[in-house]
């Protein structure tokens, strides 16, 4: 007897057992007794390891297969009926053709493993905005994970009812214990990964991989990529951003969304922990926000997750204490070190290096061998955590309506050309700045350093239809009726010196930027025209005790004129590959672009 009488989804269970042949069915209820029975199984198998009480309280630590430690994006697909639909940006492969190919993989791919059943829905439950979801997965790891990441449980299945809708998440790491194979700490399939969206269908099918995206369906996957076509359809947005809450020493409430590529300070930005005194940063959100127009007019954020899936690399005191105090306890690390005494490491989480300790291959390791020779930790090393565990995070993180939006920031890396922070002068140009915004690629993330990459709302790996169509859904929204847009604004953290040195110091600092933001928001501050838009007159940007001259200051605040028609024309030459569904409106603002030199 299940916990359910949705006919869909019984008929779906039965369905998927009869193909992938489990040993046994379960429905997770999302209970904490579940949770601690299935991390108690998880370290018998050797997949978690218990860390220590006093160290890291009711933390586990990871260790996945070396060819399993990422979302692989040349294995992640889009699968509509046109491949015009899905555009340049998705790997594209006929649905029918994709079903078949991984039909045969699934066939008895779970063969002496159980079959989880995870409901879970995308946002509070009572959420206009709320999408329901069913993972069928045969990876605890993933179950654990889930209950983290989402409301998952019981609660769903009661709220979906017996003929509610919801998006089908089948998801399998490829490890049948057949013929008397034997289980390993972390089953995978390295060698036949598939992330599939079926988007006319509302189906993700994920096969081979156990880490990260990959495998959590409802993070990149349901609430990006399927997310976005549904949004576009139904008239709101699914986007790549943080949402955060501000509050000036005038008791000002503003709240931002921010869209940021890796590696571009997305999460610090949400966490901040202001330098400025009387300033308060609250984080609503880290990674993905939800957005739609309310009733009123103005465009309303929701945060659809429960928790945190964070990079461990660069995440320190200095650079955010919020999230260490997230991490501190009932925390799920994933290929991290451990130190002898049993607790997480990683290279820049503190600046004395302990004399020994485990590496994230199980490998022991002596000082000398992990001191600029080898990574202890690898660079894509990740911890789950609840978001209610931040403790800055703002208490309407859960509003079932979401807030009101004040501003949109983008923001990528660059080391020069683009100034620290500049305004858009109207939507159809913040539009501009957001589909044309680009991120020099970071040598961890690519393997190349400094190569730029055009990043579209810092969506380019998680719309879920042609990137051009997606562009004209933001631009649709400037002719509702009654409609009242935030100002939309580019910033970048990264502009360096002749030296080769960052010139901003980053960090807390960036609250000076918000700042600004804040002033134009409220009328107080002036803006000078440039290239980008409107950027802050010297004399009204705070910079007051960080000791910056008036010519670092004027590079800041300045884009570097002489790169702007080479800036121009690679543009064109990416709205030409993105062809001729581009909106005019936005080679028009091209066109203002580079006539601004």
């Amino acid at each position: 007897m299940y916990p359910t009488n949705n006919k869909k989804l019984l008929d779906w269970v039965v369905e998927v057992a009869k193909l992938c042949q489990p040993r046994s069915i379960y429905f997770c209820d999302g209970s904490s007794e579940e949770f601690d029975s299935l991390t108690r199984l998880l370290v018998e198998k050797g997949t978690l390891e218990k860390l220590s009480q006093n160290k890291r309280p009711n933390s586990f630590l990871a260790r996945s297969n070396p060819a399993d430690t990422a979302r692989v994006e040349d294995r992640t697909f889009v699968c509509c009926d046109l491949k015009d639909h899905a555009g340049p940006t998705n790997n594209w492969v006929d649905p029918i053709e994709m079903k078949e190919t991984m039909t045969e993989l699934f066939s008895s791919c779970m063969e002496g493993r159980t079959l989880y059943v995870i409901p879970f829905v995308m946002g509070p439950i009572e959420s206009p905005l709320a999408r329901f979801g069913v993972q069928l997965s045969d990876s605890p790891y993933v179950v654990v994970n889930m209950a983290i990441m989402t409301r998952m449980g019981s609660s769903v299945l009661d709220a979906l009812g017996k003929d509610g809708e919801f998006t089908h998440c089948l998801h399998s790491v490829g490890y049948p214990l057949k013929n008397g194979k034997k289980d390993v700490s972390w089953p995978c399939d390295p060698a036949h990964i598939y992330v599939s969206h079926f988007p006319d269908s509302d189906e993700i099918w994920s096969y081979g991989s156990g880490y990260g995206g990959n495998a959590l369906l409802g993070k990149k996957c349901m609430a990006l990529r399927i997310a976005s076509t549904i949004a576009r359809r139904q008239g709101w947005f699914a986007e790549h951003m943080l949402l955060m809450k501000v509050t000036s020493p005038k008791n000002e409430v503003h709240y931002i969304a921010g869209a940021f590529p890796s590696a571009c300070g997305k999460t610090n930005l949400a966490m901040m922990t202001p330098s400025l005194p009387n300033w308060k940063v609250e984080t609503l959100g880290d990674d993905i926000c939800w957005i739609r127009v309310g009733k009123d007019g103005r465009l309303y954020a929701m945060n659809p997750e429960t928790g945190l899936f964070g990079v461990a690399a660069g995440t320190n005191y200095r650079t955010n204490s919020n999230a260490m105090s997230a991490i501190a306890h009932g925390t799920i690390f994933t290929n991290t070190a451990r130190t002898k005494e049993g607790d997480v490491w990683w290279e820049t989480l503190v600046e004395q290096s302990p004399d020994n300790i485990i590496d994230w291959h199980g490998v022991g390791l002596e000082a000398s061998d992990y001191k600029g020779l080898t990574s202890a930790s690898h660079a894509n090393a990740r911890f789950t955590t609840r978001i209610d565990q931040l403790p800055n995070l703002a208490p309407e993180w859960d509003d079932p309506e979401g807030v009101p939006l004040s501003a949109i920031i983008f923001g990528g890396r660059r080391s020069n050309l683009v100034p620290l922070v500049s305004e858009a002068t109207s939507w159809s140009h913040g539009v501009f700045l957001g589909a044309t915004m680009a991120s020099e690629t970071t040598a961890a993330a690519t393997g190349t350093l400094g190569e730029l990459r055009r990043d579209p709302f810092a969506m380019l790996p998680f719309c879920g239809y042609h990137i051009a169509d997606y562009f004209s859904h933001w631009l649709d929204l400037q002719n509702l009726d009654g409609v009242q847009l935030p100002k939309m604004f580019l910033v970048n953290w990264f502009r360096k010196g002749s030296d080769g040195k960052f010139l901003w110091p980053g960090f807390s600092e960036n609250i000076r930027v918000i700042e600004w933001i804040v002033d134009r928001i409220s009328g107080r501050a002036t803006g000078l025209d440039c290239a980008y838009g409107l950027a802050p007159k010297a004399s009204e940007f705070n910079v007051g005790g960080l000791g910056l001259d008036d010519e670092t200051l004027e590079t800041l605040l300045a884009p570097e004129e002489s790169l702007i028609l080479e800036e121009a024309a690679q543009i064109d030459r990416y709205f030409g590959w993105l062809g001729d569904r581009v909106p005019q409106s936005l080679r028009d603002q091209l066109d203002i672009f580079a006539r601004k030199i």
